[in-house]
């Protein structure tokens, strides 16, 4: 078993910030997505979940925000991180569930960002906005 080098995490902190920005602000399908944290290992999986999650909190996000990026994932709104996520007060915890719910969480965490950061990013940060990560350049998308 090897470890992680804070290099290695760090690498994968960026990673994951631009992909799930790509995903936000639709220059990434979330199946591409899906699919680049699929071949993730397990404890990388727990990694981007906990930034993920991060971002999420991070965006303000609202229950509004939630029951709509759940329908927007495409998972089941009974689902374990769907019920956690539209929570007043969501709950976090989300790298903690099982690895089989890893996958749907990423999903439920990713649209629910999409949904929060594209708010922000119409209010607050309109026309405004220093955040690098809110002006991606659409030729940085990914198939």
């Amino acid at each position: 078993m090897t470890e992680q080098t804070s290099d290695d995490g760090r690498t994968l902190r960026r990673e994951t910030e631009r992909v799930v920005n790509e995903i936000a602000q639709g220059l990434r399908t979330l199946d591409t997505g899906v699919s680049w944290f699929s071949d993730l290992a397990p404890t990388r999986q727990q990694t981007v979940l906990q930034e993920v999650a991060g971002y999420a909190m991070q965006a303000h996000i609202t229950a509004a925000d939630g029951r709509a990026g759940v329908a927007r994932s495409g998972v089941k709104p009974t689902a374990n991180p769907s019920i956690m996520i539209c929570m007043d007060l969501p709950r976090h915890g989300f790298a903690g569930l099982p690895s089989a719910e890893h996958v749907n969480a990423f999903q439920v965490l990713v649209s629910v960002f999409a949904v929060a950061d594209t708010r922000r990013r119409e209010t607050y940060c309109k026309g405004a906005c220093g955040h690098a990560w809110h002006n991606l350049p659409a030729a940085a998308a990914q198939p």
